[in-house]
Protein backbone atom coordinates (compact mmCIF):
# COMPACT_ATOMS: atom_id res chain seq x y z
CA UNK A 1 0.00 0.00 0.00
CA UNK A 2 2.73 2.47 0.99
CA UNK A 3 4.74 1.52 -2.09
CA UNK A 4 1.76 2.41 -4.28
CA UNK A 5 1.28 5.80 -2.58
CA UNK A 6 4.93 6.84 -2.62
CA UNK A 7 5.17 7.93 -6.31
CA UNK A 8 2.10 10.22 -6.22
CA UNK A 9 3.13 11.65 -2.86
CA UNK A 10 6.67 12.31 -4.07
CA UNK A 11 5.48 13.90 -7.33
CA UNK A 12 2.90 16.00 -5.47
CA UNK A 13 5.57 17.19 -3.05
CA UNK A 14 7.90 18.03 -5.94
CA UNK A 15 5.09 19.87 -7.75
CA UNK A 16 4.23 21.85 -4.61
CA UNK A 17 7.88 22.77 -4.05
CA UNK A 18 8.17 23.92 -7.67
CA UNK A 19 5.06 26.08 -7.31
CA UNK A 20 6.37 27.59 -4.10
CA UNK A 21 9.90 28.25 -5.37
CA UNK A 22 8.59 29.79 -8.61
CA UNK A 23 6.26 32.09 -6.69
CA UNK A 24 3.09 30.67 -8.22
CA UNK A 25 1.48 30.39 -4.78
CA UNK A 26 1.32 34.21 -4.75
CA UNK A 27 -2.10 35.21 -6.14
CA UNK A 28 -0.75 38.68 -6.95
CA UNK A 29 1.81 37.19 -9.29
CA UNK A 30 -0.82 35.12 -11.07
CA UNK A 31 -3.17 38.09 -11.38
CA UNK A 32 -0.22 40.12 -12.68
CA UNK A 33 0.23 37.56 -15.45
CA UNK A 34 -3.45 37.73 -16.35
CA UNK A 35 -3.40 41.57 -16.42
CA UNK A 36 -2.02 41.86 -19.95
CA UNK A 37 -3.17 45.46 -20.40
CA UNK A 38 -1.90 46.69 -17.03
CA UNK A 39 1.16 45.89 -14.94
CA UNK A 40 1.89 42.58 -16.69
CA UNK A 41 4.14 40.06 -14.91
CA UNK A 42 5.60 37.47 -17.35
CA UNK A 43 6.90 35.13 -14.62
CA UNK A 44 4.11 32.60 -15.10
CA UNK A 45 4.87 32.42 -18.82
CA UNK A 46 8.39 31.22 -17.98
CA UNK A 47 7.01 28.64 -15.54
CA UNK A 48 4.58 27.41 -18.20
CA UNK A 49 7.35 27.35 -20.79
CA UNK A 50 9.49 25.23 -18.49
CA UNK A 51 6.57 22.85 -17.99
CA UNK A 52 6.08 22.55 -21.76
CA UNK A 53 9.76 21.64 -22.24
CA UNK A 54 9.61 19.00 -19.49
CA UNK A 55 6.36 17.59 -20.91
CA UNK A 56 7.77 17.48 -24.45
CA UNK A 57 10.65 15.37 -23.16
CA UNK A 58 8.27 13.19 -21.13
CA UNK A 59 6.11 12.48 -24.21
CA UNK A 60 9.21 11.37 -26.15
CA UNK A 61 10.29 9.08 -23.30
CA UNK A 62 6.77 7.69 -22.84
CA UNK A 63 6.50 6.83 -26.55
CA UNK A 64 9.42 4.42 -26.12
CA UNK A 65 8.07 2.75 -22.98
CA UNK A 66 6.01 -0.42 -22.98
CA UNK A 67 4.30 0.39 -19.66
CA UNK A 68 4.62 3.00 -16.90
CA UNK A 69 7.22 2.51 -14.18
CA UNK A 70 4.60 2.57 -11.40
CA UNK A 71 1.53 1.22 -13.21
CA UNK A 72 0.14 -1.55 -15.34
CA UNK A 73 -0.78 0.56 -18.39
CA UNK A 74 -0.81 4.14 -19.66
CA UNK A 75 -4.04 6.11 -19.42
CA UNK A 76 -3.66 8.78 -22.08
CA UNK A 77 -6.32 11.27 -23.20
CA UNK A 78 -7.78 11.22 -26.68
CA UNK A 79 -10.16 13.39 -28.70
CA UNK A 80 -13.22 11.60 -27.27
CA UNK A 81 -12.37 13.06 -23.85
CA UNK A 82 -13.42 16.53 -25.07
CA UNK A 83 -17.04 16.76 -24.03
CA UNK A 84 -19.28 19.62 -22.81
CA UNK A 85 -18.60 18.76 -19.15
CA UNK A 86 -14.84 19.02 -19.66
CA UNK A 87 -15.16 22.31 -21.52
CA UNK A 88 -17.52 23.74 -18.85
CA UNK A 89 -15.13 22.59 -16.13
CA UNK A 90 -12.23 24.27 -17.91
CA UNK A 91 -14.22 27.51 -18.13
CA UNK A 92 -15.11 27.40 -14.42
CA UNK A 93 -11.47 26.63 -13.60
CA UNK A 94 -10.29 29.62 -15.65
CA UNK A 95 -12.78 32.02 -14.10
CA UNK A 96 -11.92 30.81 -10.59
CA UNK A 97 -8.22 31.12 -11.31
CA UNK A 98 -8.65 34.67 -12.58
CA UNK A 99 -10.85 35.77 -9.67
CA UNK A 100 -8.92 34.11 -6.83
CA UNK A 101 -5.44 34.10 -8.35
CA UNK A 102 -5.16 30.47 -7.25
CA UNK A 103 -5.75 27.12 -8.86
CA UNK A 104 -5.86 23.77 -7.02
CA UNK A 105 -2.11 23.01 -6.94
CA UNK A 106 -0.94 26.39 -5.66
CA UNK A 107 -3.92 26.58 -3.29
CA UNK A 108 -2.97 23.33 -1.57
CA UNK A 109 0.70 24.38 -1.46
CA UNK A 110 -0.40 27.75 -0.01
CA UNK A 111 -2.07 26.00 2.92
CA UNK A 112 1.41 25.60 4.41
CA UNK A 113 2.44 29.23 3.76
CA UNK A 114 -0.71 31.30 4.20
CA UNK A 115 -3.54 29.07 5.41
CA UNK A 116 -5.87 31.97 6.29
CA UNK A 117 -5.88 33.10 2.66
CA UNK A 118 -5.86 29.65 1.02
CA UNK A 119 -8.29 27.78 3.29
CA UNK A 120 -11.49 29.41 1.95
CA UNK A 121 -10.42 28.65 -1.62
CA UNK A 122 -9.56 25.04 -0.77
CA UNK A 123 -12.86 24.65 1.12
CA UNK A 124 -14.82 26.01 -1.86
CA UNK A 125 -12.85 23.73 -4.18
CA UNK A 126 -13.66 20.69 -2.04
CA UNK A 127 -17.36 21.62 -1.96
CA UNK A 128 -17.30 21.92 -5.75
CA UNK A 129 -15.66 18.51 -6.05
CA UNK A 130 -18.28 17.00 -3.74
CA UNK A 131 -21.12 18.59 -5.72
CA UNK A 132 -19.66 17.25 -8.96
CA UNK A 133 -19.38 13.76 -7.47
CA UNK A 134 -22.95 13.84 -6.16
CA UNK A 135 -24.23 15.14 -9.51
CA UNK A 136 -22.44 12.38 -11.41
CA UNK A 137 -23.66 9.67 -9.03
CA UNK A 138 -27.21 10.96 -9.43
CA UNK A 139 -26.84 11.04 -13.22
CA UNK A 140 -25.54 7.44 -13.27
CA UNK A 141 -28.36 6.14 -11.06
CA UNK A 142 -31.05 8.03 -13.07
CA UNK A 143 -30.07 7.61 -16.74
Amino acid sequence: MVRKLLPPLASGFLFGMGLTISGMTDPGRVRGFLDIFGDWDPTLAFVMGGAVVVMAIAWRVQARMVKPVFGERFSLPDRTDLDPRLLAGAAVFGVGWGVAGLCPGPAVASLALSPVYAAPFVAAMLVGMLLQKLTMERKVSNP
